[in-house]
C-alpha cells in the first residue's frame, strides 16, 4: 500500500509544471527601463523565464505588444525623461498588487562629439536620459523598493571608470561617471533601509545604442563643420552611413553575461556593489588599469602619501571584502588606527 502511495506521489510530481523560486505568492516583481532591445530585453526575458515577474519599460506600442506576448512580462509605457510617464507607471504597478522587489535602471543613450565642439543641447539630452532619468525613476519607485527591502541595479558602463582614449566619447563618459557616483552614494543611503544597490559595468556587447546614436549623428552632425576634429568625426559619420546602407553592423558578443550579472545583483544572497562584465580581457585590463592609475596619481608625492606596503594592505582588505571574507567598515581602517600606521 505504501509503495502504491509513493508511486502515485511521484507520478503527480512529474506531471506538475516546472516551478522556480519566484512562483506563486512569492513571485518577485522587477521593473526594467529600456527593455525593448539589447541588455534590457535579454534581462527581461531571462528573469521572466526564471519565473520572476517583469514590468518592461517601453515607449512604442509595437514594442509593448511584443513584450506583452511573453509569459511573466507586462509592458509599461515609460519614457524616463517624462515625469507623467513615471508617475503613471508607479500608479499602475501599485494597482497590480505584486509590490516591487527590484528596479533595473537600464535605459540609456549615447552621443559622440568632441567636448570643445559639442552642442550643449546634446549634453542636456544625454544627461536627461542617462543621469536625470535614473534619478527620477529611482526616486519615484524608492518607497516600493524600501517596503520590500529589495534591490536597485543601475546599468553603468566601463566608461564609468575609463576616460580618455577615444575622441568624442566625453559626454557619454561624463554621464556614466555620474551613474557610478549616484550608485555609490545611493548604496550608502539605502543600506540602513535594507535595500541593496549595485552597478553593472558592461563592456562592448550587442546593443541598439549604436543604431540610435548613428541616427542622431546622421541627422545632426553629418553637415556640421568641425574646426579641430574633422577627420575623427568623418570616420564616425562614415561608419554610421555604412550601417544605414547595410554595409556594416554593430559588433560585440551577446549581452547574456550582462543579464546574468543583473540577475545576480537582484537575487543573490550577497550581491556585489559593482559588476565588471566584458567579453574581451583587454577591456577588463584597461578598466582595472585606469582605476589603479588614478589611485597611483592620487597617492603620488604629497604629505599624506601611503607607502607601497600600505597600498598593498589596503588592496588586500578590499579583495577580502569583495570576496565576502570580511565586512566593510573595519574599525580604524580609514582613521589611521590599524596595523598599517601603528608601526
Amino acid at each position: 500500500m505504501f509503495r502504491l502511495f509513493l508511486l502515485t506521489v511521484v507520478a503527480v510530481l512529474i506531471a506538475l509544471p516546472e516551478t522556480s523560486v519566484a512562483d506563486g505568492h512569492e513571485q518577485k516583481a522587477v521593473l526594467i527601463t529600456g527593455a525593448t532591445t539589447g541588455i534590457g530585453r535579454m534581462a527581461a526575458e531571462r528573469l521572466a523565464e526564471a519565473g520572476y515577474f517583469v514590468y518592461a519599460g517601453a515607449r512604442k506600442q509595437k514594442d509593448m505588444d511584443e513584450l506583452n506576448a511573453i509569459d511573466n512580462i507586462m509592458a509599461v509605457r515609460l519614457d524616463v525623461t517624462v515625469q507623467e510617464d513615471i508617475d503613471a507607471a508607479v500608479e499602475l504597478i501599485e494597482k497590480e498588487g505584486r509590490g516591487l522587489w527590484g528596479l533595473v535602471n537600464n535605459a540609456g543613450v549615447n552621443v559622440i562629439d568632441p567636448l570643445i565642439e559639442a552642442d550643449e543641447s546634446d549634453l542636456e539630452w544625454l544627461f536627461d536620459v542617462n543621469v536625470y532619468g535614473v534619478f527620477r525613476v529611482t526616486k519615484a519607485f524608492a518607497p516600493m523598493i524600501i517596503e520590500s527591502r529589495g534591490r536597485i541595479v543601475n546599468i553603468s558602463s566601463i566608461a564609468g571608470v575609463l576616460s580618455g582614449g577615444l575622441t568624442g566619447y566625453g559626454m557619454y563618459v561624463m554621464s556614466k561617471h555620474a551613474v557610478e557616483a549616484f550608485t555609490d552614494q545611493l548604496a550608502w543611503e539605502m543600506m540602513p533601509l535594507g535595500v541593496s544597490v549595485s552597478a553593472v559595468e558592461p563592456g562592448n556587447f550587442q546593443s541598439q545604442i549604436g543604431e540610435s546614436r548613428c541616427r542622431r549623428m546622421r541627422q545632426n552632425q553629418a553637415n556640421k563643420t568641425y574646426r579641430y576634429y574633422a577627420e575623427d568625426m568623418a570616420v564616425y559619420i562614415d561608419l554610421c552611413q555604412q550601417r544605414a546602407e547595410g554595409k556594416a553592423t554593430s559588433s560585440g558578443p551577446s549581452p547574456e553575461p550582462v543579464a546574468a550579472a543583473i540577475e545576480h545583483a537582484l537575487f543573490a544572497e550577497q550581491p556585489k556593489e559593482h559588476y565588471l562584465v566584458t567579453g574581451d580581457p583587454m577591456e577588463a585590463r584597461l578598466t582595472l588599469g585606469k582605476a589603479i592609475e588614478e589611485a597611483a596619481q592620487l597617492n603620488h608625492s604629497h604629505e599624506h602619501s601611503l607607502s607601497r606596503d600600505e597600498l598593498v594592505e589596503m588592496l588586500d582588505n578590499e579583495i577580502a571584502i569583495a570576496g565576502g571574507e570580511q565586512p566593510r567598515g573595519m574599525p580604524g581602517f580609514y582613521d589611521g588606527e590599524n596595523s598599517m600606521t601603528d608601526e
